[in-house]
C-alpha cells in the first residue's frame, strides 16, 4: 500500500468534511472491496482512515456490510487502533438518549455473517473474553467525561441481525438479561478487529429505548426516523468526542492486553 495510517475510524463523511488534505482511495481486498472508498486524513499530528460502515449512500444494510473486507483493508493501510461509533438503542431507564456508553462486551444474536478470517486450512482460535481495547476504553471516557457529556463507562451490547428492530418480548428478554445497549452492527466488527491484531473501541450514541421499557407506556417502541433524528442532533457532539480521542491517542505506545499480529503470522493472504 502506498497510504500508511495510524488509527481508523468506522464513521460517515461527516466525520472528515471539514478537514482539509483529504485523499479517497479505492482499496481490494482478498475478502473484495470494502463498503466504500477510504478517505485519508491528517489529524493531531496522526494519519487517520475514514471508512462509512454502510457504504456513503448508506447502501449495506447490517447483516450486508463487507465487514471483513473493511477490517482487512485497514489492517493493510496499518491501522493499529480502530474507533467505532454506532447509533445504539438503550436497554435500561438510566441509560438515555444522548448518551454515550463505551462497551466492554458483546452477546452476538447475529446469524449467518462472515465472522471469522480463518475459514480453512488454517485455523486459529483467538480469545474474546475481552474483546474491546482496555487503553482505549480509558481514553474515550475520559474525554467524554472532560467533554461534559454523559458517558457510560462500561455496557454490554447485544447485537442482533437486523434490519428489523426488536419485538417487545425479545427486547424485554434482552433487559432480563442485564443487557445494557442494542446495536446492530458491532459483531462482527469488533471480533474481526481482535482477529487481526487491532485495538477496538466502540463509542455508541443511544438514539432510542428499542421496543419500549417494561412498565413505561410513555416510551414508545423505536422508529428508524427517530433513530436519525437523535443521530442527526447529536453528531456535533459525536464528532468532539471522536477527535478528542484521537488527539489523547499515543500511537507509539500500547498499554493492553490486546494481541498484535501481523498478515503472515496469521498466514492470511
Amino acid at each position: 500500500m502506498d497510504y500508511k495510517v495510524d488509527i481508523g475510524v468506522f464513521g460517515g463523511s461527516g466525520f472528515y468534511s471539514f478537514l482539509s488534505n483529504v485523499v479517497e482511495i479505492e482499496v481490494d481486498t482478498p475478502y473484495g472491496k470494502p463498503s466504500d472508498k477510504i478517505a485519508i486524513a491528517d489529524y493531531a499530528g496522526k494519519k487517520i482512515a475514514f471508512l462509512p460502515r454502510h457504504g456513503k449512500a448508506h447502501q449495506f444494510p447490517p447483516h450486508m456490510i463487507p465487514y471483513r473486507a473493511n477490517l482487512y483493508a485497514m489492517k493493510m493501510l496499518g491501522a493499529k487502533k480502530i474507533l467505532a461509533p454506532t447509533a445504539s438503542g438503550s436497554l435500561k431507564p438510566e441509560i438515555k438518549p444522548g448518551d454515550f456508553v463505551i462497551c466492554d462486551q458483546f452477546v452476538d444474536r447475529t446469524t449467518g455473517r462472515k465472522d471469522t478470517f480463518f475459514d480453512g486450512p488454517v485455523t486459529k482460535h483467538i480469545s474474546s473474553a475481552h474483546p474491546y481495547c482496555s487503553e482505549l476504553r480509558q481514553i474515550a471516557i475520559n474525554a467524554g467525561k472532560d467533554l461534559g457529556i454523559t458517558t457510560h463507562e462500561k455496557g454490554t451490547v447485544v447485537v442482533i441481525q437486523g434490519p428489523r428492530f426488536s419485538t417487545v418480548a425479545e427486547s424485554r428478554w434482552f433487559s432480563k438479561m442485564g443487557w445494557d445497549v442494542i446495536n446492530m452492527t458491532q459483531y462482527p466488527e469488533v471480533y474481526l478487529a481482535k482477529e487481526l491484531g487491532i485495538c477496538y473501541a466502540n463509542i455508541a450514541l443511544i438514539t432510542d429505548y428499542d421496543a419500549g421499557l417494561e412498565g413505561r407506556d410513555d416510551i414508545a417502541p423505536v422508529t428508524e426516523e427517530e433513530v436519525l433524528k437523535v443521530f442527526d442532533e447529536n453528531n456535533e457532539k459525536v464528532k468532539k468526542m471522536l477527535f478528542e480521542i484521537i488527539k489523547r491517542i499515543d500511537t507509539d505506545s500500547k498499554n493492553c492486553d490486546c494481541p498484535e499480529f501481523d498478515l503472515k503470522e496469521l498466514s492470511l493472504p
